[in-house]
């Protein structure tokens, strides 16, 4: 087994982050360390620690639906104390880490598991998985914006292209708008936006791939069912 599948099924990191673990010189096999992103592992036989800590295959995978709050870092982890995604899940055995993340600022659907191999497939480009969003508009956003949105806005990394944009209903505060793409750039939708000159009041993420966050309420996570798991396993072109 390659070095990076093994970290990834240890579910230490998916294993585009298992490469760059190898490349900063924090992996061992048996004391030595691995200098070689194709160094291939014997799962019985070598002992493989990460920043000093053994690590070994979990025997079996945790996939949780997380509704992260506003506020919230998209991180195991944060060095200036702020709320991450370890207040919710310090209790949890499994090693699991986010699929993707989400900025401070926005909500919703966070996907987090254990499965390196399902992590790197769901973020990687070629597998296209469409992310559905609502976007709160402050006051209203007007139809030449809507038009604009669907031809296509350039930014300064590129054209942004969605699949859809529609409004789906207004508040006292704004409009709502809907917006589905495959886009995995940061902050792409604020973004395109700003690039409009229009203000973004609320931006939550309710489907990921085949994945919906339902009615679930903010901080709340739960296991995906075996259906959902059919579905993105299906999605990623995996085996379950």
């Amino acid at each position: 087994m390659r070095i990076n599948r093994f970290i990834a099924t240890s579910g230490v990191s998916s294993r585009r982050k298992a490469d760059e673990l190898i490349v900063a010189g924090r992996v061992t096999i048996n004391g030595a360390v691995v200098k070689s992103l194709g160094t291939i592992v014997d799962p019985i036989k070598d002992e493989v620690r990460v920043d000093g800590e053994k690590i070994t295959p979990a025997k079996s995978k945790t996939y949780v639906v997380f509704h992260k709050p506003k506020g919230v870092i998209s991180s195991m982890s944060d060095p200036f104390g702020r709320s991450n995604l370890n207040d919710y899940f310090r209790d949890k055995k499994a090693r699991i880490f986010h699929v993707g993340r989400l900025d401070k600022d926005s909500e919703g659907l966070l996907l987090l598991t254990d499965d390196g191999d399902l992590a790197h497939k769901a973020t990687h480009p070629s597998f296209g998985l469409k992310k559905r969003y609502l976007v709160l508009i402050k006051d209203q956003i007007p139809v030449e914006a809507i038009k604009l949105i669907k031809q296509g806005v350039k930014l300064e990394d590129g054209i942004v292209r969605v699949d859809s944009v529609k409004s789906v209903g207004r508040e006292k505060l704004g409009e709502w708008v809907e917006i589905e793409l495959h886009e995995g750039r940061n902050q792409v939708i604020r973004r395109v936006m700003a690039k409009l000159d229009l203000q973004v009041l609320r931006l939550v993420r309710i489907k990921f791939g085949p994945i919906e966050l339902g009615d679930m309420k903010a901080g709340r996570f739960r296991a995906l069912n075996q259906q959902e798991l059919v579905n993105i396993f299906n999605a990623l072109s995996l085996k379950l």
